[in-house]
């Protein structure tokens, strides 16, 4: 059986999509599953890798991977995408789900404290939700 490189690969963005509407999607939707600490660094200027990071914390293997589905859900509902890679998720401690210009870290507290992305990446610029739906995106 063969498969070509089209029935493997996640949707294309959709170009009337925002990576700003993405973002807020992402983070509403970690949100909905009562995601804690919620982050989002815009990495444009320091790093190639994406244009934002989410970062959150889910309190059990549990909940850090209904987080992790949440958003896979709701971004696939509203924009026909796929995480072009997702890591982490059998395990349940940290999900890295990978959607080209925004990446998502969802933690448990633990494996957040330890990395501390945020301090890694401070001098990124950063956004609360509640920044990010009063309108303050970037």
């Amino acid at each position: 059986m063969t498969f070509s490189l089209s029935t493997l690969s996640p949707s294309p963005p959709s170009p009337t999509v925002t990576t700003e509407q993405l973002v807020l999607t992402i983070a509403s939707a970690a949100d909905d599953r009562k995601a804690a600490d919620l982050v989002v660094l815009k990495v444009t200027d320091v790093t190639y890798l994406a244009d934002y990071f989410v970062i959150a914390t889910g309190f059990s293997r549990t909940q850090v991977r209904a987080i992790a589905d949440s958003i896979d859900k709701k971004v696939e509902e509203i924009y026909q995408r796929l995480p072009l890679q997702t890591e982490g998720k059998s395990d349940g401690i940290w999900i890295l789900q990978d959607y080209g210009e925004v990446i998502v870290h969802i933690f448990l507290p633990e494996e957040r404290e330890f990395y501390n992305l945020e301090a890694f990446w401070g001098h990124a610029q950063r956004f609360t939700l509640t920044e990010l739906t009063q309108g303050l995106t970037p």
